[in-house]
């Protein structure tokens, strides 16, 4: 069981792992878009990219959490046999969200049933929130944006404990059991209390083996 030590609020590692990037022979695309909404997001972000390598992740991830909030990785969630980041996710993980991993997936797969292949994870170490994207700067910006909704009560949950209760009767309308407030236009409030400048990171679907190969990521080392 990791340390329940509780890190910084709203801060957050952005672990890119690609054989390429981490080489130069290609520049980290998807890292720094996600650091960039997670920033619009309220928080204070960090990067790190490395290579394919199953030990070398997860010991970023757990130095990751000791550090902060939330720990995402963007890359290695396809089916090669480089494609490690799920694996080296699962064994530093105290517990599994599948929730948001099903999440994430149901969204990718509005655009190309490729989607089902990336392996990403969601969990939990310590008092962390850990998930993996996919390495496509398009599927990981919409994989994201498939768990910004659930995002901060997630991080308020495990920061504990929790009172739903009492949260409740101060008139927090957006936790489960609450009466909803009247349907509006509005957006949903992001992570740190205000609506993120931007929009939404969606774009109209391209069909067949090009959303495929836009949405995944292509393979290792992406």
């Amino acid at each position: 069981m990791a340390p329940t030590s509780r890190p910084s609020p709203l801060t957050a590692l952005v672990i890119t792992a690609s054989d390429a990037a981490a080489a130069g022979v290609r520049a980290d695309a998807s890292g720094p878009l996600v650091a960039e909404r997670l920033a619009r997001l309220g928080f204070a972000t960090e990067r790190q990219v490395l290579p394919d390598d199953r030990a070398s992740i997860a010991a970023a991830i757990v130095d990751g959490a000791a550090r902060h909030r939330l720990v995402v990785t963007t890359g290695g969630t396809g089916l090669t046999p480089r494609d490690v980041t799920p694996q080296a996710t699962a064994d530093v993980l105290d517990y599994e969200v599948p929730g948001l991993a099903e999440a994430m997936r149901a969204e990718g797969r509005r655009e190309t049933p490729m989607a089902s292949l990336s392996r990403g994870l969601a969990g939990v170490r310590g008092s962390t929130l850990v998930v993996n994207l996919p390495g496509s700067p398009k599927g990981a910006l919409q994989s994201l944006e498939a768990v910004v909704p659930v995002l901060a009560h997630a991080l308020e949950t495990l920061s504990g404990p929790f009172d739903h209760r009492a949260a409740a009767a101060a008139g927090r309308t957006d936790l489960p059991g609450a009466d909803p407030s009247p349907a509006t236009d509005e957006a949903t409030p992001e992570v740190a209390g205000q609506s993120a400048a931007g929009g939404s990171t969606t774009s109209e679907a391209s069909p067949g083996a090009a959303a495929a190969e836009e949405h995944m990521g292509g393979g290792s080392g992406r």
